[in-house]
């Protein structure tokens, strides 16, 4: 099955491919940026193909990927495909041209269900996504500072809020947790384990 996908993908992206991936006995395909929507668009039209849904599409940063020996470009998007009529799913992933202002093109023509996706891999890690109707934050408060899935967010955050009882109101502050690290603590009954 994965071989037949295999070359069905060769034979109608072409030189639009960079590489086909096994894993988990799924293939991934990873192609262009600059051609993505064409081939999201033959992806879903082509007779031996015909994803006709996007089941998911999650952003990706791989800026510590493999203990940091990546040298490839930071930020992707992986989409989750499926085509019902020929039984088959795939996943593509296109890496985003530029790390400092990560932009792909939207998918929410070709599959409406991805336009909460897009906006959810917008919140969470600043991809951007050129030519969606509606690309704003969706998990997050607007007020928030960053993108909280990027490697390289603290992990307290920048800023939290809390209701201030004199102004009456939801405010913000800088983040005032105290960085501590917590040894758990390891109760054994006499006589565990010997």
């Amino acid at each position: 099955m994965t071989a037949t996908l295999t070359t069905t993908l060769q034979a109608v992206l072409g030189d639009r491919l960079v590489h086909v991936l096994e894993s988990c006995g799924q293939l991934t395909a990873v192609v262009k940026p600059e051609d993505l929507t064409t081939t999201l668009r033959q992806l879903r039209d082509s007779d031996g193909l015909q994803f006709e849904q996007c089941l998911d599409l999650c952003g990706m940063d791989y800026s510590t990927y493999a203990d940091g020996a990546w040298d490839g470009r930071r930020f992707a998007v992986v989409y989750h495909l499926l085509s019902v009529a020929l039984n088959q799913r795939l996943r593509v992933r296109v890496f985003c041209a530029d790390d400092d202002m990560p932009v792909v093109a939207s998918c929410v023509e070709i599959w409406s269900a991805a336009n909460w996706y897009e906006r959810e891999a917008f919140d969470l890690y600043g991809i951007v996504f050129a030519g969606h109707p509606d690309l704003r934050r969706i998990l997050t408060d607007y007020g928030f500072v960053g993108h909280p899935f990027r490697k390289d967010f603290p992990i307290s955050g920048n800023v939290e809020m809390r209701y201030d009882e004199e102004q009456k109101r939801v405010i913000y502050q800088p983040v005032t947790i105290e960085p501590r690290e917590n040894t758990p603590r390891i109760v054994r009954e006499g006589g565990y384990g010997g």
